[in-house]
């Protein structure tokens, strides 16, 4: 038996080492970005096409570099930042494994154009997939300017697997944004499609932060300074009323780093213990400096992992800064307690009226109620006909993942054929005087709850699920039928959000459109609301954008669906979370109804279940 054994060709070997370097198209604008700021430039100019498919390219007027170490800049384990391994415990810059270009160039068409100050002459290389075209000296500003076109032009699997536009420039914003928050005294510009999306000029940090996120930024964040012999910790954080139910604006540097740490986050949580209330966030922009030897930022290959020599005390050293950055602010609320405020706004010369009691003497507390309305279902279709429910059980059947949990559909099925009258007679603005309490079967717990006893033991439903796979269904139709319903606002409304959140509204407009929102763009990043969704009407419209846009944000990462999916789920999640209420025996069984005239009545979008059953055999077994 031969040798098998072969070292791989350079270029190979490339692409294998991009594959852990190169992920998606802001990884080469995070690294091109940080390479621009070890050569000390004080403007850096990056400039997006197609979401990065077509175009990355990083402009800086710092150090350039000679012909010589612009060819072998290219070339892997090539860097000027480390001559031997004790090096790596004093990491001062933010490149230093030379694989970011030499990755970069195994996977895209490259061209390369640098000088430095005391040179006539500039050097322009060309390189496809590690392969150079082109190397002569060519005029050029001092400094360096990276083209990256065409990334995975070679590898069609890599590119395929790209997500849409909208979600790859979402991550080169996010990516922009760590690194110009932490580096207030440079200039940074960003144009994205020909856009300018950003610009930045040098100040201060609380300038910077109120540049990328907008200037209502100014008012919430409070500053925090400690130094100890460990770590020096300053920037700011957020005021506890304006923390949001979406995890944004919070950022975390090290030695101007940005890094992820779900460790050291918990302890800024925690100094917001009471101050916050349970699911929503505070932002924060808190920059720690040590000891390089005390850290290692090579643990990963994108560097946004670290490694605490003495993580415990850093953990507490950020836990009690914060606590007390909110109480020299005045964060929590005081009360005076020598103050009576209960009269403050009495009216002058009126006479003091005694309330009056009134009483109905008709009233009989054993009588059926009568005379009383029920509200109507929140945005409620008509209810199914005898048809549609006659087709519930073999509509259920032939969904395979509602047979996944042996639910015996045929008995729910002849169960609600048998209850036909009674449903029918509850329509959604049906007086409760028409049904009888003693025959309705549907039954409500902890106004989360929906049961119904079946003719195979007992239904439950949990009801937020319920309408949010109702609301799902009939959000897709929409989009569908182009038949979503708007309403007009009394006073358009105005909003500003920061960059990454008016892009994404950009590129989701013609779906939200079609929901039922009427808006459009007034400035950069500014949008004017004219029109909410019949349903979200009442909603505060900041608040409904803002989590709306989460809420797309956190499906899109966690169930990858399409867009179009996605926006009618998300919506659908904000606006059943108020279902979580006690309703009324009319409003159960019409949710009821709307359930099981749905295409999937089992299962959320997200793959949890709406539906359970109890056997009778599972409750008998309970008292025996």
């Amino acid at each position: 038996m031969g040798d098998v054994i072969q070292l791989l060709p350079d270029n190979v070997a490339n692409q294998i080492a991009a594959g852990e370097v190169v992920q998606r198209p802001s990884s080469v604008v995070k690294e091109l970005m940080e390479n621009a700021l070890d050569a000390g430039a004080t403007k850096i100019k990056l400039i997006v096409k197609e979401a990065g498919r077509t175009l990355i390219q990083v402009i800086d007027n710092g150090k350039g570099m000679s012909p010589t170490d612009a060819r072998l800049s290219l070339e892997r384990h090539a860097t000027s930042k480390i001559r031997n391994a004790e090096d790596l415990f004093q990491i001062k810059t933010m490149g230093f494994r030379g694989e970011a270009l030499a990755s970069i160039v195994a996977v895209a068409q490259c061209e390369l154009k640098t000088k430095r100050a005391e040179d006539e002459l500039g050097t322009l290389i060309q390189v496809e997939g590690s392969e150079t075209k082109k190397q002569e000296p060519c005029t050029c500003e001092n400094g360096s300017s990276v083209s990256v076109k065409n990334l995975f032009f070679n590898l069609p699997a890599r590119r395929k697997f790209l997500k849409s536009n909208a979600v790859e420039k979402r991550h080169i914003i996010d990516q922009f944004e760590r690194i110009s928050i932490i580096y207030p005294q440079i200039k940074f510009l960003f144009y994205l499609d020909d856009i300018k999306l950003f610009h930045l000029e040098p100040g201060t940090l609380r300038q910077r932060i109120v540049g990328v996120f907008g200037k209502n930024y100014n008012d919430r964040l409070v500053p925090i300074n400690e130094e100890t012999s460990l770590v020096k910790l300053a920037g700011f954080i957020g005021k506890p009323e304006f923390a949001k139910k979406k995890r944004d604006g919070q950022f975390l540097f090290v030695n101007g780093r940005f890094i992820k740490s779900n460790y050291l986050h918990h302890g800024i949580l925690a100094a917001y213990d009471e101050l916050v209330q349970t699911g929503y966030h505070p932002s924060y922009f808190i920059h720690l400096e040590c000891d390089p030897e005390s850290i290692d930022v090579n643990i990963h290959p994108t560097k946004t992992e670290v490694k605490f020599e003495d993580e415990k005390s850093i953990y507490a050293i950020i836990r009690s800064s914060v606590r007390k950055a909110l109480g020299e602010h005045n964060i929590a609320p005081s009360l005076d307690f020598n103050r009576e405020t209960a009269f403050d706004e009495m009216p002058k010369n009126r006479d003091i009226v005694a309330p009056s009691i009134s009483v109905d003497p008709s009233f009989n507390p054993f009588e059926k109620e009568s005379g009383s309305s029920l509200g109507k279902l929140s945005g409620a279709p008509g209810k199914p006909n005898k048809t549609e429910i006659a087709n519930w059980g073999s509509m259920i059947q032939k969904d395979p993942l509602l047979n996944q949990q042996q639910m015996n559909f045929s008995s729910i099925d002849k169960e609600f054929v048998q209850q036909e009258n009674h449903l029918e007679s509850s329509t959604l603005n049906t007086d409760s005087t028409e049904i009888d309490p003693h025959q309705n079967r549907v039954f409500q717990i902890h106004g989360k709850y929906i049961l119904s006893p079946i003719k195979s033991g007992l239904m439950v439903i949990d009801q937020r699920r319920a309408h949010e796979r109702v609301l799902y269904e009939r959000n897709l139709k929409a989009l569908a039928l182009n038949q979503g319903k708007s309403q007009k606002s009394l006073f358009p409304v105005t909003l500003e959000f920061n960059a990454s959140d008016g892009a994404m509204l950009q590129d989701l407009s013609p779906e939200l459109h079609l929901l039922g929102f009427e808006f459009e763009e007034f400035g950069k990043n500014s949008f004017i609301v004219r029109g909410l969704p019949a349903e979200a009407a009442q909603e505060n419209c900041k608040e409904l954008f803002d989590e709306l846009l989460a809420t797309y944000k956190e499906n899109e990462q966690q169930l990858e669906l399409k867009s179009h999916v996605n926006i009618a789920f998300s919506l659908a999640q904000k606006e059943s979370k108020s279902m979580n209420r006690v309703l009324s025996n009319v409003e159960c069984s019409a949710l009821i109804d709307e359930l099981f005239a749905c295409e999937n009545p089992q299962t959320t979008v997200g793959g949890k279940p709406i539906i359970s059953t109890l056997s009778l055999d599972e409750l008998n077994n309970k008292f025996n």
